[in-house]
This record gives structure tokens, sequence and C-alpha cells, in this order.
């Protein structure tokens, strides 16, 4: 389909609106899930390293009983 303008292209024939809005969301959407899994990962790795440590320290401290 070829647009005699630029506006004509964002008129998209009279249904713009509903094709903008619809743009729109599905990016806010993917970029919310983007946003959503970067936090969660984040949050993943600091709860494994405080796992890691706690463990060593545990192990260290046996190892100080054991002794």
């Amino acid at each position: 389909m070829q647009f005699a303008s630029f506006s004509d292209f964002l008129a998209m024939g009279g249904y713009g609106f509903f094709v903008w809005l619809s743009f729109g969301t599905c990016a806010v959407i993917l970029i919310g899930i983007l946003v959503s899994s970067w936090l969660e990962g984040k949050g993943l790795k600091k709860s494994i390293r405080d796992q890691v440590a706690r463990e060593a320290r545990i192990k260290q401290a046996q190892q100080e009983q054991n002794l």
C-alpha cells in the first residue's frame, strides 16, 4: 500500500488512531516485559550470590568447630 504523503501514512485510511494505538500498546507491553525480566534476573543473581556466601560462612564455621 502506497501513501501520497506522510500525513496519509499516519491517518492509515481513517484507521490511524487504532493502528498507532495498537502499536503503542504492544511497545509498552514489550518494554514492560523486558524491564520486568531484567529486574527479576538481577534479583535472582543477588539471591544466588547471597546463598553462596551464606553457605561459605556455614562451611567455614563448621570447619572452625571441628578444629
